[in-house]
């Protein structure tokens, strides 16, 4: 029961990934363990913190995706 939370987790974290598109979002996932790696898809902290849950590592701004262009 315990292993199903964080595999359902994981699954809906990759399905509403899969529908978010190419545009990098706000929060960031940096993901532990030998095979870790990075996610700057998420554009709530909550979503953030969802998709890493039970692999460890921790989530930060994406600052990359704030920046604001300004038309001349």
């Amino acid at each position: 029961m315990m292993r199903a939370i964080p595999i359902a987790a994981i699954t809906l974290a990759g399905l509403l990934l899969s529908s978010i598109g190419a545009d990098a979002g706000t929060w960031c996932a940096q993901y532990g363990g030998t095979h870790g790696g990075t996610n700057c898809g998420f554009y709530s902290f909550s979503q953030c913190q969802a998709a890493r849950s039970g692999n460890g590592g921790f989530c930060f701004q994406n600052y990359q995706s704030q920046r604001r262009y300004r038309r001349d």
